[in-house]
């Protein structure tokens, strides 16, 4: 069974997903475009970037593929958040990306958690944002840790048998808060469902997959409403294209040679 829908003939801009990307400051640029950029490519039909307004022109420079959205400042703060939510809420977008390259200021933290907190749309949580919601009410979203970000969230370790990481993990998920945690094997579950990614390699260590994951995640999302379904789909994919690349190029391939290469593999996984 095909996980994304058939495109009807007579479709238009926006059928097929709105997204939105709250991310950026003043050092990490590029992780907002990464992700918005691989969301376009599951197929999407508009990414939009919040980002503080240098990084959001360095991306508008980057890629003519992209909208942004420009706050004033370096770094996203307390100011921000009733227009970053009212964006939200007004801007009819399917699905919410927030954390990549948002940075760790303070403020930033609190920004975070609140638009965490009031926004009801289906959203990724990654990268930095993650480390602001310890203790958060969070709905309606798959959040995406590595084993360091999940001990900052829910203050646990993770020990290396996968059995044991997997019933950890399942304890803290739930139907409307996906788990999909990175790792040698990827663990995806709804504290029910379960399910072990194994595609990928060590050269995705380089820094952006996970940029790149959260914007597949994104993307699938805002096609399917599908919040399990979409975190496996999109760790699979990932992994598949770094396993692509590294027959191809050896350890040393990058982020943009990933999202390259995204709809090169998606094409030829059929359930996709």
């Amino acid at each position: 069974m095909k996980f994304l829908k058939k495109r009807e003939i007579w479709s238009h801009k926006g059928d097929y997903g709105r997204v939105l990307v709250i991310g950026g400051s003043r050092d990490l640029i590029g992780a907002p475009a990464l992700a918005g950029l691989a969301a376009l490519r599951t197929g999407v039909d508009i990414s939009i970037i919040a980002a503080p307004e240098q990084a959001a022109w360095t991306i508008n420079n980057y890629s003519p593929d992209l909208i942004t959205k420009k706050f004033e400042g370096e770094f996203f703060n307390w100011d921000n958040v009733k227009d970053v939510i009212d964006l939200c809420e007004d801007g009819n977008f399917d699905a919410v990306l927030i954390g990549p390259g948002l940075g760790l200021e303070p403020n930033t933290m609190d920004f975070a958690k609140e638009v965490v907190e009031r926004v009801e749309l289906p959203k990724i949580i990654d990268a930095d944002a993650l480390k602001a919601l310890k203790d958060a009410e969070i709905r309606n979203a798959i959040l995406t840790p590595h084993a360091g970000e999940f001990k900052i969230l829910f203050d646990e370790d993770l020990p290396q048998n996968i059995n044991e990481r997997t019933g950890i993990v399942k304890s803290y998920a739930r139907k409307d808060k996906i788990i999909l945690l990175k790792g040698h094997a990827d663990i995806i579950t709804d504290g029910e469902k379960t399910k072990l990614n194994h595609t990928g390699n060590p050269g995705m260590t380089v820094g952006g997959t996970g940029d790149v994951l959260a914007g597949l995640c994104l993307g699938f999302l805002a096609q399917t409403k599908d919040l399990f379904n979409s975190a496996f789909a999109a760790a699979y994919l990932n992994g598949k294209i770094g396993d692509y690349l590294l027959k191809k190029k050896g350890y040393g391939f990058t982020t943009s040679d990933m999202i390259q290469n995204i709809c090169n593999v998606k094409k030829k996984i059929r359930w996709i």
